[in-house]
């Protein structure tokens, strides 16, 4: 871990536990504490209380910029409120790999995707909720998991992170004829099946 790094993690643990300090001194705001459902709601009340928690590990402060000017695919800007943008990186040879960075989305209500295609995604930061129609329980997903979603299961997004939002990778192809076969154990990983 490099030194600048270390005190970033220190200065968030200092952040946390002073916050957590001052949620027992106050009733009030521990009912408050209590009554989050989600990582970003305790966040924004510890925002609300002048601490500063929600800096994920890795994450670059807010407005630094890389100096050698090369593009990082994990920093770009954050896509308006309940957006998302999609970038295409690859596009041959019956693959499609995008790159997708959400903002507080969620499909519309009522809405599923219905794809012919397999989809690959892999969730590189911020969590997400995904929900599959034959599942009863939406899916809570976070950095580094990843998910085969075979072709016609119909799925929708639920929900993504706020700013700096939630960024994915999603791999799609048409599967051949025999089926979809498990890579080697050497290849990155495929995730759980569904």
């Amino acid at each position: 871990m490099a030194e600048e790094q270390l005190q970033v993690f220190l200065e968030k643990v200092l952040q946390l536990n002073a916050f957590i300090a001052l949620s027992e001194a106050r009733p009030a705001l521990r009912q408050a504490l209590r009554a989050c459902s989600s990582h970003h709601e305790v966040v924004t009340l510890a925002r609300a209380q002048g601490y500063e928690i929600g800096r994920r590990w890795g994450e670059p402060a807010a407005g630094s910029e890389r100096r050698d000017g090369l593009g990082n695919l994990l920093e770009s800007p954050c896509p308006p409120s309940g957006e998302e943008r999609v970038d295409v990186l690859l596009d041959d040879s019956g693959l499609r790999l995008e790159r997708i960075h959400s903002c507080i989305h969620s499909t519309r209500a009522g809405q599923w995707y219905d794809q012919l295609e397999s989809e690959w995604i892999l969730l590189l930061r911020g969590s997400a909720r995904l929900q599959f129609e034959d599942e009863d329980e939406a899916r809570d997903l976070v950095a580094g998991d990843s998910l085969l979603i075979a072709p016609r299961r119909r799925h929708r997004v639920v929900a993504t992170d706020p700013a700096p939002g939630t960024l994915w990778f999603a791999l799609f192809w048409t599967p051949s004829p025999s089926g979809w076969k498990s890579a080697p154990a050497s290849s990155p990983p495929t995730g759980s099946p569904p």
